[in-house]
């Protein structure tokens, strides 16, 4: 079993952890990787979510290596033999126990923001992480919820290893696991994206876990999309009352998985746009550098998907957007040249226009094209794009963002800026196509 990212896998643990419904359980999420995870158990139980702010004590020599963990309220594990085998001093372990101690305090604050901790004196509590290696770090929240006075305890996880279960088997009244493998060299070896989860994700989701309805993050679910002699991989997902379609189209080799399009993918779902993700080539040519830049090819796979959704029963009638990303940017220019009012609105995230602009000037639908103020290149590129076109054209930088926008609240903002642009360009869809069976 191998899992898309962290939200296919909660909402597979959230099919294991059913029963646990009629307990009315709290879930706490184990910052940050667990947090995704945890928000699929607690939108399937329609239970509370939380966090219980937990940081690993590494090796000085190799911090990956966990030779403990600390947690909120003063909690502090050690596996004392781990540290004897590798020498390490007591002032290593104090100076390793300050830093993470002021980390964990720092994420404690962010994401509890002046809110008391809750109260679970007497309730069942999920704890819910992405996986479990060493198991030092979810037994730190194990004992931390000990401590507020929890009254049931249960750990549960996509993956984990047999030392780390029979270890929190004997603090935890219960562990879930889905997988248990023979060895584990590593969680991520089993996601298949498995990218780092920013502070900005952690507090989206307790944000969305308050409201009275909390939407779905990302239910997708896997279309095939004939296009020529090929049939092309893709992720669909349709909020209930979807006012449009967003089409993606990746750049540079990325696929279906990019974690910064599924980000992106998901905001618009939660402003009720259906979104599809999917792989302009396939799995072979996907490992030629040549078809990679081949823009007019991209660019026909792109229209094929969007004739494919213009008749699907799902999507029928809705008005479609495309968002491209580098060189994915240019196939949606190309195609929307091709496809004409059938597309009513672009949008290009750190794109490259310039690589469509013999067509630029035939593109009819608005279109925003958002970048780095810091990735100057691509700047200068996309200013000299803008001047090929002739629809209503914007753009827009991100301020002190470079290429990937992996700078603490871009990629927000360009989720911000897409839905507001989409927001606006999309109509609403024609009352005679509403039927989507």
């Amino acid at each position: 079993m191998m899992f898309d990212d962290r939200y296919d896998a909660g909402r597979r643990l959230a099919a294991a952890l059913r029963p646990f419904a009629i307990e009315k359980p709290i879930v706490f999420g184990v910052p940050r990787g667990g947090v995704p995870v945890a928000a699929e158990v607690a939108l399937a139980l329609s239970a509370p979510l939380d966090t219980v702010t937990v940081r690993k004590l590494g090796a000085p020599q190799n911090p990956e290596l966990a030779v403990g963990a600390i947690a909120e309220g003063g909690i502090a594990v050690i596996d004392q033999v781990f540290v004897r085998e590798l020498r390490i001093t007591d002032a290593e372990l104090q100076q390793t126990i300050d830093r993470e101690g002021r980390e964990m305090r720092r994420r404690l604050e962010r994401f509890r923001d002046e809110r008391p901790a809750r109260d679970v004196e007497g309730d069942t509590v999920l704890i819910v992480d992405d996986g479990l290696a060493t198991g030092l770090t979810d037994l730190a929240a194990v004992r931390a919820l000990r401590a507020r006075g929890a009254g049931r305890i249960v750990v549960a996880v996509p993956v984990g290893s047999r030392q780390a279960i029979a270890l929190l088997e004997e603090e935890a009244d219960e562990v879930v696991c889905l997988m248990t493998p023979t060895e584990l060299y590593g969680v991520g070896a089993w996601y298949r994206d498995f990218s780092p989860v920013p502070d900005e994700d952690v507090l989206r989701e307790l944000r969305r876990a308050e409201m009275p309805n909390p939407p779905a993050a990302d239910q997708p679910r896997q279309v095939e999309i004939p296009a020529g002699p090929v049939r092309l991989v893709g992720d669909l997902a349709v909020p209930a009352d979807a006012c449009g379609l967003v089409l993606f189209a990746h750049g540079s080799g990325s696929s279906r998985l990019s974690t910064r399009n599924r980000r992106v993918a998901r905001a618009l779902n939660e402003l009720g746009l259906a979104t599809l993700l999917f792989d302009l080539l396939t799995e072979r040519e996907s490992r030629s550098r040549e078809l990679v830049f081949d823009i007019p090819l991209l660019a026909d796979r792109l229209e094929s998907a969007t004739r494919w959704a213009i008749d699907n029963d799902q999507t029928r009638g809705l008005p479609i957007g495309l968002f491209g990303a580098s060189t994915g940017a240019a196939a949606a220019l190309r195609a929307a040249a091709d496809l004409g009012e059938s597309v009513k609105a672009v949008v290009s995230r750190g794109g490259r226009p310039d690589l469509a602009i013999d067509r630029l000037p035939e593109v009819e639908a608005p279109t925003l094209l958002i970048v780095g103020s810091r990735d100057r290149e691509v700047l200068e590129l996309n200013r000299y794009a803008a001047r090929h076109l002739r629809c209503p054209t914007r753009l827009s930088l991100v301020e002190g963002a470079r290429h990937l926008f992996e700078e603490p609240g871009a990629l927000e903002e360009v989720a911000r800026l897409a839905g507001d642009w989409f927001a606006t360009h999309l109509p609403a869809r024609s009352v005679a196509n509403t039927d989507r069976g």
